[in-house]
């Protein structure tokens, strides 16, 4: 190979870096923390932050907690029961960075995005397995992913029956024709 031509494709893969790098800095530089979400509201914004647990209320809306203390916390993710079904399942993003996407909106003076599709969240079809089509999120009780758990059948004590011949009692009766 010529030197011109090694020259050629080192510079061609540089630039390639180059525009790569820009990308993903550019991407990174467009989503906002989650304490900045606040000077975003009204704004279709992207944030990013750590999710520390996803957490179930009693009517099957999920939370996703950034924050230890979920009510000092400056910004919340909302899944309503019924957006589960475009989300997935959205407990997977516990101990996960993400950024996600929408219209950033004040509920009870906290900043809040509602997740409605996966697509709000970058790369959130890698991230997040849809739900199973058995799911139900007013179901309560233990669900493991990939299968319900099975209600455990009652068992009867057998009943002794007091009129009942047993062994050889049968054949004493027999023997005195009294």
């Amino acid at each position: 190979m010529s030197l011109v031509r090694l020259r050629h494709i080192r510079s061609t893969a540089s630039v390639a870096l180059w525009l790569l790098l820009t990308a993903i800095w550019a991407r990174a530089a467009d989503c906002v923390p989650i304490r900045e979400a606040s000077q975003h509201v009204g704004q279709t914004a992207c944030v990013t932050g750590k999710v520390l647990r996803v957490k179930v209320g009693p009517r099957g809306v999920h939370f996703l907690d950034f924050c230890p203390d979920q009510m000092s916390c400056p910004f919340s993710v909302v899944v309503f029961p019924h957006d589960l079904k475009d989300v997935g399942d959205v407990r997977r993003l516990a101990d996960r960075m993400i950024e996600i996407k929408g219209s950033i909106k004040l509920y009870d003076g906290r900043p809040e995005i509602i997740l409605r599709k996966v697509g709000q969240i970058t790369n959130g079809a890698l991230l997040i397995p849809p739900l199973p089509k058995e799911y139900d999120v007013e179901k309560q009780g233990h669900y493991s992913a990939g299968h319900l758990h099975s209600k455990k059948l009652k068992t009867t004590k057998p009943t002794v029956n007091s009129t009942a011949t047993y062994g050889n009692e049968a054949d004493v009766e027999s023997e005195n024709p009294n």
